[in-house]
């Protein structure tokens, strides 16, 4: 029994651990103190971040797939997986689209003020995959 226990703490240790290695390059306008802001709050939770600045945007979003109704200031791209997070996404909602790699990505439209980079997450920020359904309100 006791080897067991040891066997799924392991597991479950290393999980978090792949799970807080997870990378992603964001591109942003070399303009734009919010997305400097997002990218702070990734790295505090756990993630290694790679900041892009670029003034092609549009192109960036284009090549990405990233549907321009659900469009906001900065566009990242999980290095692993290709997964793509559009604008101010949490990091616990980033995790969820990692537990799922068929989706393609996520998006917090516009310029949420309750979200990372912009203010205090306060129970009502609500994010899409990208058809612009529900993913997760946070």
């Amino acid at each position: 029994m006791k080897n067991r226990l040891a066997f799924l703490a392991t597991l479950l240790v290393a999980s978090m651990a792949h799970a807080n290695d997870a990378s992603l390059t964001v591109y942003q306008d070399p303009n734009c103190g919010c997305c400097t802001g997002w990218a702070k709050h990734m790295r505090e939770s756990g993630f290694e971040v790679k900041q892009i600045k670029t003034r092609d945007m549009l192109s960036v979003k284009e090549k990405l797939g990233v549907p321009v109704k659900l469009g906001s200031c900065h566009t990242a791209v999980m290095d692993e997986t290709g997964q793509v997070v559009e604008g101010h996404v949490p990091a616990n909602v980033v995790r969820k689209l990692l537990a799922n790699p068929a989706m393609k990505g996520v998006a917090a439209p516009g310029m949420p003020t309750n979200a990372p980079g912009m203010g205090e997450l306060n129970g009502n920020l609500v994010t899409v995959d990208f058809q612009g359904r529900p993913f997760s309100r946070d």
